[in-house]
Protein backbone atom coordinates (compact mmCIF):
# COMPACT_ATOMS: atom_id res chain seq x y z
CA UNK A 1 0.00 0.00 0.00
CA UNK A 2 2.82 2.47 1.03
CA UNK A 3 5.06 2.36 -2.13
CA UNK A 4 1.71 2.31 -4.08
CA UNK A 5 0.64 5.84 -2.78
CA UNK A 6 4.45 6.63 -3.27
CA UNK A 7 4.48 6.02 -6.72
CA UNK A 8 1.23 7.17 -8.03
CA UNK A 9 1.76 10.31 -5.98
CA UNK A 10 5.08 10.84 -7.03
CA UNK A 11 4.30 10.34 -10.96
CA UNK A 12 1.86 12.72 -10.59
CA UNK A 13 3.68 15.82 -9.24
CA UNK A 14 7.35 15.34 -9.40
CA UNK A 15 7.99 14.55 -12.87
CA UNK A 16 5.63 16.49 -15.31
CA UNK A 17 8.17 17.40 -17.80
CA UNK A 18 9.58 14.96 -19.96
CA UNK A 19 10.79 14.24 -23.19
CA UNK A 20 8.68 12.30 -25.96
CA UNK A 21 11.51 10.33 -26.69
CA UNK A 22 11.65 9.06 -23.38
CA UNK A 23 8.27 8.18 -22.84
CA UNK A 24 8.09 4.57 -23.52
CA UNK A 25 8.31 1.93 -20.81
CA UNK A 26 11.83 0.36 -19.85
CA UNK A 27 12.64 -3.37 -18.86
CA UNK A 28 14.56 -4.52 -15.69
CA UNK A 29 16.02 -7.19 -16.69
CA UNK A 30 17.33 -8.43 -13.28
CA UNK A 31 18.97 -12.11 -12.94
CA UNK A 32 20.06 -13.41 -16.88
CA UNK A 33 20.49 -17.07 -16.93
CA UNK A 34 19.98 -18.37 -13.43
CA UNK A 35 17.13 -20.52 -12.57
CA UNK A 36 14.79 -21.19 -10.12
CA UNK A 37 15.33 -17.47 -8.50
CA UNK A 38 12.08 -16.84 -8.29
CA UNK A 39 13.20 -18.75 -4.80
CA UNK A 40 15.55 -16.04 -4.29
CA UNK A 41 12.56 -13.04 -4.18
CA UNK A 42 10.73 -14.74 -1.87
CA UNK A 43 13.85 -14.75 0.02
CA UNK A 44 13.87 -10.96 0.11
CA UNK A 45 9.88 -10.97 1.28
CA UNK A 46 10.63 -12.64 4.35
CA UNK A 47 13.63 -10.63 4.85
CA UNK A 48 11.55 -7.53 4.13
CA UNK A 49 8.88 -8.96 6.64
CA UNK A 50 11.28 -8.88 9.53
CA UNK A 51 12.58 -5.55 8.70
CA UNK A 52 9.39 -3.97 8.57
CA UNK A 53 8.51 -5.43 12.01
CA UNK A 54 11.78 -4.93 13.67
CA UNK A 55 12.05 -1.26 12.46
CA UNK A 56 8.17 -0.48 14.00
CA UNK A 57 9.28 -2.06 17.40
CA UNK A 58 12.33 0.45 17.43
CA UNK A 59 10.46 3.43 16.34
CA UNK A 60 6.97 2.22 18.43
CA UNK A 61 9.32 1.78 21.33
CA UNK A 62 10.82 5.50 21.34
CA UNK A 63 7.76 7.05 20.68
CA UNK A 64 5.93 5.78 23.69
CA UNK A 65 9.12 5.71 26.13
CA UNK A 66 9.58 9.22 27.16
CA UNK A 67 12.81 8.01 28.70
CA UNK A 68 14.28 7.67 25.40
CA UNK A 69 13.25 11.16 24.35
CA UNK A 70 16.67 12.01 23.95
CA UNK A 71 18.98 13.57 20.71
CA UNK A 72 20.86 10.16 20.20
CA UNK A 73 17.46 8.10 20.05
CA UNK A 74 16.05 10.83 17.96
CA UNK A 75 18.58 9.73 15.19
CA UNK A 76 17.81 6.13 15.82
CA UNK A 77 14.09 6.87 15.13
CA UNK A 78 15.19 8.61 11.85
CA UNK A 79 17.31 5.55 10.92
CA UNK A 80 14.42 3.19 11.18
CA UNK A 81 12.12 5.43 9.44
CA UNK A 82 14.70 5.83 6.99
CA UNK A 83 15.12 1.64 6.75
CA UNK A 84 11.22 1.23 6.91
CA UNK A 85 10.62 3.76 3.95
CA UNK A 86 13.27 2.43 1.76
CA UNK A 87 12.19 -1.57 2.33
CA UNK A 88 8.77 -0.37 1.62
CA UNK A 89 9.72 1.47 -1.36
CA UNK A 90 12.39 -1.29 -2.97
CA UNK A 91 11.44 -4.50 -2.25
CA UNK A 92 7.56 -4.65 -3.06
CA UNK A 93 8.30 -3.15 -6.21
CA UNK A 94 10.88 -5.73 -6.79
CA UNK A 95 8.73 -8.64 -5.98
CA UNK A 96 6.14 -7.00 -8.40
CA UNK A 97 8.15 -6.92 -11.54
CA UNK A 98 10.17 -10.50 -11.10
CA UNK A 99 7.40 -12.76 -9.08
CA UNK A 100 4.49 -11.45 -11.33
CA UNK A 101 6.19 -10.74 -14.47
CA UNK A 102 5.93 -7.26 -14.86
CA UNK A 103 9.23 -6.23 -16.10
CA UNK A 104 8.32 -3.13 -18.10
CA UNK A 105 8.21 -0.04 -16.00
CA UNK A 106 7.38 3.53 -17.46
CA UNK A 107 9.54 6.41 -17.59
CA UNK A 108 7.95 8.10 -14.86
CA UNK A 109 7.54 5.48 -12.19
CA UNK A 110 10.98 4.46 -13.11
CA UNK A 111 12.31 7.98 -12.25
CA UNK A 112 10.24 7.47 -9.03
CA UNK A 113 11.93 4.67 -7.97
CA UNK A 114 15.36 5.59 -8.33
CA UNK A 115 14.65 8.93 -6.38
CA UNK A 116 12.90 6.85 -3.44
CA UNK A 117 16.13 3.84 -3.40
CA UNK A 118 18.91 6.95 -3.28
CA UNK A 119 17.35 8.89 -1.25
CA UNK A 120 17.00 6.37 1.22
CA UNK A 121 20.56 4.54 0.50
CA UNK A 122 22.02 8.45 1.10
CA UNK A 123 20.26 9.10 3.98
CA UNK A 124 21.41 5.42 5.99
CA UNK A 125 25.08 6.87 5.57
CA UNK A 126 23.88 9.97 6.66
CA UNK A 127 22.13 8.92 9.43
CA UNK A 128 25.14 6.48 10.84
CA UNK A 129 26.98 10.56 10.68
CA UNK A 130 24.63 11.51 12.75
CA UNK A 131 25.01 8.84 15.34
CA UNK A 132 29.05 8.81 14.97
CA UNK A 133 28.89 12.90 16.02
CA UNK A 134 27.03 11.91 19.13
CA UNK A 135 29.54 9.18 19.80
CA UNK A 136 32.42 11.42 19.42
CA UNK A 137 31.12 14.12 21.56
CA UNK A 138 29.69 11.69 24.33
CA UNK A 139 33.44 10.22 24.34
CA UNK A 140 35.62 13.57 23.59
CA UNK A 141 33.45 15.68 25.29
CA UNK A 142 31.73 13.97 28.16
CA UNK A 143 31.35 17.67 30.49
CA UNK A 144 29.82 19.49 27.69
CA UNK A 145 27.78 16.41 25.79
CA UNK A 146 24.61 17.71 26.84
CA UNK A 147 25.80 21.28 25.63
CA UNK A 148 26.82 19.89 21.89
CA UNK A 149 24.60 17.45 21.48
CA UNK A 150 20.81 18.69 22.09
CA UNK A 151 17.17 18.31 20.51
CA UNK A 152 17.73 21.46 18.27
CA UNK A 153 21.44 20.92 16.89
CA UNK A 154 20.51 16.75 16.12
CA UNK A 155 17.16 17.96 14.27
CA UNK A 156 19.45 20.52 12.69
CA UNK A 157 21.92 18.40 11.52
CA UNK A 158 19.41 15.48 10.51
CA UNK A 159 17.08 18.27 8.62
CA UNK A 160 19.77 19.01 6.33
CA UNK A 161 20.93 16.01 5.68
CA UNK A 162 17.37 15.35 4.23
CA UNK A 163 17.55 18.75 2.31
CA UNK A 164 21.08 17.28 0.64
CA UNK A 165 19.62 13.63 -0.04
CA UNK A 166 16.68 15.11 -1.84
CA UNK A 167 18.10 17.81 -4.06
CA UNK A 168 21.20 16.11 -4.54
CA UNK A 169 18.98 12.89 -6.17
CA UNK A 170 16.69 15.08 -7.80
CA UNK A 171 19.91 16.97 -9.26
CA UNK A 172 20.65 13.36 -10.90
CA UNK A 173 17.17 12.62 -12.01
CA UNK A 174 16.70 16.07 -13.27
CA UNK A 175 19.96 15.59 -15.27
CA UNK A 176 18.71 12.26 -16.68
CA UNK A 177 15.43 13.83 -18.06
CA UNK A 178 17.31 16.09 -20.93
CA UNK A 179 18.27 12.49 -22.50
CA UNK A 180 16.70 10.71 -25.30
CA UNK A 181 16.60 7.12 -25.22
CA UNK A 182 16.82 5.46 -28.63
CA UNK A 183 18.95 2.63 -27.68
CA UNK A 184 18.01 0.06 -26.24
CA UNK A 185 15.77 0.03 -23.64
CA UNK A 186 16.58 -2.70 -21.26
CA UNK A 187 18.00 -2.03 -17.71
CA UNK A 188 20.52 -4.89 -16.40
CA UNK A 189 19.75 -4.30 -12.50
CA UNK A 190 16.94 -5.11 -10.58
CA UNK A 191 15.88 -1.38 -10.04
CA UNK A 192 15.93 1.35 -12.38
CA UNK A 193 20.12 1.92 -11.25
CA UNK A 194 21.20 5.67 -12.18
CA UNK A 195 24.58 4.59 -14.24
CA UNK A 196 22.92 1.77 -15.92
CA UNK A 197 20.05 4.34 -17.45
CA UNK A 198 22.10 7.23 -18.52
CA UNK A 199 24.56 4.69 -20.52
CA UNK A 200 20.97 4.14 -22.37
CA UNK A 201 21.04 7.49 -23.64
CA UNK A 202 22.29 8.57 -27.23
CA UNK A 203 22.60 12.20 -26.64
CA UNK A 204 25.50 14.04 -24.55
CA UNK A 205 25.64 12.09 -21.06
CA UNK A 206 28.85 14.19 -19.66
CA UNK A 207 27.13 15.68 -17.35
CA UNK A 208 24.93 12.77 -15.99
CA UNK A 209 28.73 10.77 -15.63
CA UNK A 210 29.98 13.87 -13.77
CA UNK A 211 26.98 13.44 -11.39
CA UNK A 212 27.13 9.63 -11.26
CA UNK A 213 31.20 10.03 -10.04
CA UNK A 214 29.91 13.01 -7.58
CA UNK A 215 27.09 12.03 -5.62
CA UNK A 216 28.92 8.78 -4.83
CA UNK A 217 31.45 10.52 -3.17
CA UNK A 218 29.44 13.04 -1.38
CA UNK A 219 26.50 10.26 -0.12
CA UNK A 220 29.24 7.34 0.79
CA UNK A 221 32.92 8.02 0.77
CA UNK A 222 32.31 11.70 2.36
CA UNK A 223 30.26 10.20 5.17
CA UNK A 224 32.60 7.21 5.39
CA UNK A 225 35.65 9.09 5.80
CA UNK A 226 34.10 11.45 8.33
CA UNK A 227 33.37 8.14 10.45
CA UNK A 228 36.77 6.80 10.18
CA UNK A 229 38.49 9.78 11.46
CA UNK A 230 36.07 10.16 14.28
CA UNK A 231 37.02 6.73 15.35
CA UNK A 232 40.73 7.87 14.69
CA UNK A 233 39.91 10.44 17.22
CA UNK A 234 37.91 8.54 19.57
CA UNK A 235 40.41 5.94 19.80
CA UNK A 236 43.24 8.25 20.58
CA UNK A 237 41.19 10.05 23.18
CA UNK A 238 40.70 6.87 24.93
CA UNK A 239 44.05 5.52 24.78
CA UNK A 240 45.19 8.67 27.22
CA UNK A 241 42.14 7.23 29.57
CA UNK A 242 44.60 5.40 32.22
CA UNK A 243 42.20 3.12 33.59
CA UNK A 244 41.71 -0.01 31.27
CA UNK A 245 37.45 -0.33 32.78
CA UNK A 246 36.61 2.99 31.59
CA UNK A 247 38.46 2.46 28.26
CA UNK A 248 36.42 -0.45 27.78
CA UNK A 249 33.28 0.46 29.24
CA UNK A 250 33.59 3.54 26.56
CA UNK A 251 34.20 1.65 23.84
CA UNK A 252 31.36 -1.00 24.44
CA UNK A 253 29.01 2.30 23.88
CA UNK A 254 30.00 2.30 20.40
CA UNK A 255 29.53 -1.50 19.45
CA UNK A 256 26.11 -0.86 18.00
CA UNK A 257 26.96 1.75 15.59
CA UNK A 258 30.41 0.09 14.99
CA UNK A 259 28.20 -2.70 13.80
CA UNK A 260 26.00 -1.02 11.70
CA UNK A 261 29.17 0.74 9.84
CA UNK A 262 30.01 -2.57 9.15
CA UNK A 263 26.92 -3.91 7.83
CA UNK A 264 26.53 -1.08 5.42
CA UNK A 265 29.95 0.15 4.55
CA UNK A 266 31.10 -3.33 3.46
CA UNK A 267 28.85 -4.51 0.67
CA UNK A 268 29.32 -1.42 -0.98
CA UNK A 269 33.21 -0.92 -0.35
CA UNK A 270 33.51 -4.95 -2.16
CA UNK A 271 30.98 -3.48 -5.23
CA UNK A 272 32.84 -0.76 -6.17
CA UNK A 273 36.47 -2.24 -5.55
CA UNK A 274 35.89 -5.38 -7.71
CA UNK A 275 33.77 -2.81 -10.40
CA UNK A 276 33.32 -4.10 -13.83
CA UNK A 277 34.87 -7.32 -12.66
CA UNK A 278 32.32 -8.49 -10.86
CA UNK A 279 29.32 -10.74 -12.92
CA UNK A 280 26.34 -8.74 -13.44
CA UNK A 281 24.81 -11.35 -11.60
CA UNK A 282 26.86 -11.32 -8.87
CA UNK A 283 26.90 -7.40 -8.85
CA UNK A 284 22.78 -7.70 -8.30
CA UNK A 285 22.65 -9.91 -5.45
CA UNK A 286 25.25 -8.13 -3.69
CA UNK A 287 23.20 -4.97 -4.14
CA UNK A 288 20.15 -6.10 -3.17
CA UNK A 289 21.44 -7.83 -0.24
CA UNK A 290 23.17 -4.32 0.69
CA UNK A 291 19.74 -2.74 0.09
CA UNK A 292 17.60 -5.05 2.52
CA UNK A 293 19.73 -6.62 4.95
CA UNK A 294 20.91 -3.01 7.19
CA UNK A 295 17.36 -2.55 7.20
CA UNK A 296 16.81 -5.86 8.84
CA UNK A 297 19.64 -5.63 10.86
CA UNK A 298 19.59 -2.66 12.16
CA UNK A 299 16.79 -2.90 14.54
CA UNK A 300 18.14 -6.47 16.11
CA UNK A 301 21.70 -4.72 16.27
CA UNK A 302 19.97 -1.60 18.61
CA UNK A 303 17.59 -4.18 20.50
CA UNK A 304 21.01 -7.09 20.91
CA UNK A 305 23.53 -3.65 22.11
CA UNK A 306 21.56 -0.89 23.43
CA UNK A 307 20.50 -1.19 27.14
CA UNK A 308 17.78 1.29 27.11
CA UNK A 309 15.90 -0.32 24.49
CA UNK A 310 16.03 -3.72 25.80
CA UNK A 311 14.97 -2.38 29.72
CA UNK A 312 12.03 0.39 27.34
CA UNK A 313 10.56 -2.84 25.98
CA UNK A 314 10.46 -4.74 28.46
CA UNK A 315 9.02 -2.24 30.32
CA UNK A 316 6.33 -1.39 27.46
CA UNK A 317 5.38 -5.26 27.41
CA UNK A 318 4.98 -5.99 31.03
CA UNK A 319 2.91 -2.57 31.22
CA UNK A 320 0.90 -4.47 27.80
CA UNK A 321 0.61 -7.66 29.97
CA UNK A 322 -0.48 -6.28 33.23
CA UNK A 323 -3.18 -4.25 31.68
CA UNK A 324 -4.37 -7.11 29.87
CA UNK A 325 -4.50 -9.07 33.16
CA UNK A 326 -6.72 -6.68 35.16
CA UNK A 327 -9.01 -6.02 32.34
CA UNK A 328 -9.74 -10.35 32.34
Amino acid sequence: MIPALLFTYSSRFMWRVVSVSSSHPFLISGFVGLPNMKYYYVFLFFVFFISVLGNTVVMAVIYLDHNLRTPKYLAVFNLAFVDLMGSCALVPKVLDIFLFNHYYIQYNDCLTFLFFCYTCLSMQAFNLVALCYDRLMAIMFPLHYQVKVTHKIMFSLIASFWLFAVLSVLTAIGLLTRLSFCKSVVINSYFCDHGLLYELACNDNLPNVVIGFLLPFLILWLPMGFILSSYICIAYTLGKVAVAQERVKALKTCTAHLSLVAIYFIPILITFTLGPEIHPNARIINLSLTSVFPPMLNPIVYVLYTEEIQLSTKKILKLNWQGKVMTT
